[in-house]
């Protein structure tokens, strides 16, 4: 067979031949179509069911994708993962498949053709087909840039829930667009025909190369030796994962080498190449007497001490498959606050590690899933960049808010971001650039690092720079004047005075001698906007402090983002505090426009319902169907606290969403007073919930019996007393340290004593505690039994996590005072 091949006609043939004999099938198309997939569904089908990984991604622009086909995907088998790219307008048209063999052989196929019964059929299409033995590299570099693609931030995963999302989308723009053509059948598809890849600009790889930092002979810093004595601690207690949450700039690589010198294989694992090559160079430096390998996209050195992977690489089921699952003794995963994203989840289920060490600067997510879970809450040490600057471990900074008169309200939100070219519109003008060149002038110090929200906007930025006389350069992945490492050495050298970047500093790369930050993009991250913060406040000789410049107009949380700087983070602060305290030795002046501005969103919020509505539909989306309590509080955006404030319970809340069917709602009628108390009884400690938890194990026909303070009894001792971080907190007084030594009847007589006679009698009658039995105080019909006990097991299961994860939080905000 051929090497490299043209392929004019019945690409159907091929592809099924291929099929036949993958172990991965990777599809990337722009478009997808009912036709396309019913073609492709038998051999789809058997490829999962004989083990092959399938992944499919497919794009949303113009909404050609029809959302039957995207449905028809998800019913072929749920093992096959297919994800939907949200181009937001901008074009997506990659039309690739890449089939692998068990051998390390397969096939790449690029070119015309969308997955459509005409494109893989009678059309005129040309697809080049070549042999990943004839060109490995590529063939391996096409799989990364592929799975980059399909955990991209915008894309998301497809289910019911998203393909309803979608088909009312699609809907409404072809309402709004008639001339567009809406139906197709199987015999006569029209399809849009762009030239291919327009929108996958290729970027550069590059290796960073960096002047190590000195580190006194390699040992550790004040932070960083306080650091590993918690996890010395953790270990000893018996745990097998932690994490360290540390600001950027007080070296969290480091202190992964210094850690991981008591293990004897080690995995590193991180989302950008740039990230595994610094880090095995800060591991050579710790560990000289130990070998260092990469394993991503162009490397497989999988037989090293150290192995340095990337995720996109490790993810893929024959990577991943390399190695045993018991294989390392420590993995530590960069960046934790990815470890959420289903690649991550995937590489740390199959590994059965000694220690799992989770490192990060920035332990939130902007999609609110709990990363702190993942380590089943062990946080090890925790030092954010407000405590590191009043240490003097990080500088100090001056933050000017300098007011941004742009209408964001005018510019369309799209979920994540705002609309590129609205956005565009409003920012590369001369009158815009003039008044960003003025507030750096007045502010400014040295070495300037300038974040923008896209490329055209670092270029319009970089070229008024220099039209005014300013060394100023334009980094970003399509910048072909410089490379990264030159750029960064000018920089150092002070032959450069602004570098204007998109993202390309967020994570992992850092040139300390930066004195100023010139923010001129809408934060829609905090987490982005913590990292690139952290980006100036590395100690430098010849630093005083780090000047931050920011503009600060009407956009989605810009009054959030001042919260960043604040020494007393307390949520219940009032409208009227929206001002920031700062350390002593840091600054925060604000022109007029944005203390007016800040004022104004402080007494403008979105309606409270409406927001908790629009986060419960986006986790509903992402899930498929309606998730429990728990799941609310771990994956969606608002406190969830809130739900039961506004509604008095999550069940209420489903209700007046409209979540409940009419039987459902009758029943919520009849008890709610059960649930309004499940949900608001008061939990100091968490006896009562583990009391009702017991009970509910018990089944959906039978929980609801009364129980004994002695049958209870051994599931409350064994519940409190498992190896989890979390649960001992509730050990923490003097009173409850007993409970590790409590024999059964002792346990018996501590929760007749604390949860049984206490919700007795805070009830109002609802529950009782009589001549030693704990019962409900209500008849419930056996029919209505399986609904209520759903509903009461969510309450108890939400309660449970969110009392340890309050109790942790409050715990580690005590021990770093």
């Amino acid at each position: 067979m051929a090497e490299v091949r043209l392929i004019t006609e019945n690409l159907l043939t091929e592809m099924a031949r291929e099929m036949k004999k993958a172990s991965s099938i990777y599809i990337l198309t722009s478009f997808v179509m009912y036709s396309g997939v019913r073609l492709l569904e038998l051999y789809l089908k058997e490829a999962v069911e004989r083990g092959a990984e399938v992944k499919v991604l497919a794009g949303d622009y113009l909404y050609v994708t029809q959302p039957d086909a995207l449905q028809a995907l998800l019913e072929i088998d749920p093992r096959i993962e297919v994800r939907l790219w949200r181009s937001g307008g901008t074009a997506f048209h990659p039309k690739a498949y890449l089939l692998q063999y068990e051998d390390n052989d397969g096939v790449f196929i690029v070119g015309s053709s969308n997955l459509s019964r005409s494109a893989f059929t009678y059309g005129v299409e040309w697809n080049l087909a070549m042999q990943a033995k004839a060109a490995p590299t590529t063939f391996e570099e096409a799989q990364t840039r592929f799975m980059h693609l399909f955990y991209h931030e915008q894309t998301v995963p497809l289910n019911s829930e998203t393909c309803l999302y979608y088909a009312k989308e699609y809907d409404e723009y072809h309402r709004l667009h008639p001339s567009l053509v809406k139906t197709w059948t199987e015999t006569e598809e029209i399809e849009l025909t762009m030239p291919a890849f327009e929108y996958a600009a290729k970027q550069d790889s590059f290796l960073l190369k960096e002047e190590i930092a000195s580190y006194g002979g390699i040992v550790p810093r004040p932070a960083q030796q306080i650091a590993l004595e918690e996890l010395e601690k953790t270990m000893s207690e018996g745990y097998d994962k932690a994490m360290v949450v540390m600001a950027t700039g007080l070296g969290k690589t480091y202190l992964a080498a210094f850690f991981a010198r008591n293990f004897n294989r080690i995995l590193f694992i991180a989302h950008r190449e740039e990230l595994l090559y610094q880090a095995r160079r800060s591991f050579m430096e710790v560990l000289p007497e130990r070998t260092c390998g990469v394993y991503d996209g162009q490397s497989k050195e999988n037989k090293a001490d150290s192995v340095f992977a990337s995720i996109y690489t490790l993810s893929m089921k024959r990577h991943l498959e390399m190695f045993h699952p018991d294989e390392f003794d420590l993995i530590i995963v960069d960046e934790f606050h990815h470890a959420a994203a289903n690649s991550y989840r995937r590489v740390l289920d199959y590994f059965q590690p000694t220690f799992l060490l989770g490192i990060t600067a920035t332990p939130y997510r902007a999609d609110g899933k709990d990363v702190y879970a993942i380590c089943d809450g062990n946080v090890a040490f925790q030092l954010d960049f407000i405590e590191a600057v009043q240490r003097g471990w990080l500088a100090p900074f001056r933050y000017y808010g300098v007011y941004d008169d742009t209408d964001y309200s005018q510019i369309s939100w799209l979920g994540t971001r705002y609309d590129e070219e609205e956005l565009l519109h409003a920012q590369l003008k001369e009158e815009m650039a003039a008044k960003i060149f003025a507030a750096w002038s007045k502010h400014k110090q040295t070495r300037t690092l300038a974040f923008c929200s896209s490329i055209r906007q670092a270029d319009f930025l970089s070229k008024f720079f220099h039209d005014k006389g300013v060394r100023a350069l334009s980094l970003h992945s399509k910048t072909r004047e410089m490379p990264r490492s030159e750029a960064i050495r000018q920089m150092e050298k002070g032959e450069l005075e602004v570098i204007f970047t998109v993202d390309l500093f967020n994570e992992g790369t850092d040139i300390p001698s930066v004195d100023t930050l010139l923010f001129v993009r809408p934060t829609e991250s905090l987490t982005i906007f913590t990292q690139q913060v952290g980006r100036g406040l590395r100690l430098y000789p010849t630093k005083e402090y780090c000047t931050i410049i920011d503009l600060i107009g009407n956009y989605r949380n810009a009054d959030v983002k001042l919260s960043l700087f604040d020494t007393k983070k307390d949520t219940r602060k009032k409208n009227s505090d929206w001002k920031p305290v700062v350390p002593p030795n840091c600054a925060i002046e604000l022109e007029t426009g944005v203390i007016n501005l800040l004022q104004e969103l402080a007494y403008k919020k979105q309606p409270r319902r409406e927001k908790l509505l629009h986060a419960f539909e986006e986790v509903k989306r992402e899930l498929g169907r309606i998730p429990t309590y728990l799941e609310l509080h771990l994956h969606g955006r608002e406190n969830s606290r809130e739900y039961r404030q506004e509604f008095k319970s999550y069940v209420r809340f489903l209700d007046w969403a409209g979540q409940l069917r009419e039987q459902e709602s009758e029943l919520l009628k009849k008890y709610e007073h059960w649930l309004s108390e499940v949900e608001a009884t008061g939990m100091a400690k968490s006896y009562k919930m583990i009391v009702l938890l017991y009970m509910l194990n018990r089944g959906e026909q039978g929980w609801h019996q009364p129980v004994t303070p002695q049958e209870v009894a051994p599931f409350f001792h064994r519940y409190l007393t498992e190896k989890e971080f979390r649960k001992r907190i509730d050990f923490s007084d003097k009173s409850s340290q007993k409970l590790w030594t409590y024999n059964e009847e002792q346990v018996s007589q501590l929760i007749a004593e604390m949860p049984m006679s206490k919700w007795s009698g805070n009830s109002k009658g609802l529950v009782i505690f009589t001549d030693g039995v704990f019962s409900l105080n209500f008849d419930i019909a056996p029919e209505e039994s399986p609904i209520l006990y759903r509903w009461t097991k969510e309450i108890c299961l939400y309660r449970l996590h969110y009392h340890f994860e309050k109790k942790a939080g409050e715990q580690m905000e005590k021990e770093n005072v």
